[in-house]
């Protein structure tokens, strides 16, 4: 039983976070703000890029979680750290992606404006620019958890196995010598 647990149902469990994690994240937005976002999604390319990107590059890190979290004879499969480490990085790139398209928009809202125009009028056209900002920081954040979800869900799988921790790439600091006469 221990062994369905250690092999199947934890490396699952953990892979499945994220994608919880987004679908819960996504529901959380207020239902007038999320149907604003996803009107201005249907004619906005820059979102269009954001949320192609976005979800590509989820998909891809669920897929290398799952195997990086399935437990091999003696340890887990580490091929996939490099590529999941690389694919967070990734992520980083989304928000500035969304500042790109929240700029073009702004743009776009202000040559717009003809005299005689209201301040409501402005800010109803205003509206959509930061749509791409939202998009950007989303996918920036479900992008980040899938490498954390690796680390923390490869720690409880080796406690519940009962093997020690694996060692930490950072060196022990190294502390200078004290010199004669110096107390500690």
């Amino acid at each position: 039983m221990r062994r369905l647990w250690i092999h199947h149902v934890l490396p699952l469990t953990f892979a499945a976070i994220p994608v919880l994690t987004a679908a819960v994240l996504f529901f959380a937005i207020p239902p007038d703000a999320r149907g604003q976002y996803l009107d201005r999604v249907r004619t906005s390319p820059i979102d269009w890029i954001i949320i192609a990107l976005g979800f590509t590059l989820f998909a891809v890190q669920i897929s290398l979680s799952w195997k990086a979290l399935r437990w091999q004879e003696t340890d887990f499969d580490i091929r996939t750290d490099r590529w999941l480490s690389h694919l967070a990085q990734g992520a980083e790139w989304f928000p500035l992606l969304g500042l790109i398209g929240t700029v073009v928009a702004i743009l776009q809202t202000f040559s717009s404006i003809k005299p005689g125009v209201t301040p409501q009028d402005i800010l109803h056209a205003y509206g959509p620019a930061i749509t791409a900002t939202g998009g950007g920081l989303y996918m920036a954040f479900i992008n980040i958890l899938p490498v954390w979800v690796v680390s923390v869900g490869r720690d409880l799988i080796r406690a519940l196995a009962g093997i020690a921790p694996a060692p930490t790439d950072t060196p022990p600091i190294a502390v200078p010598p004290l010199a004669p006469g110096d107390k500690p």
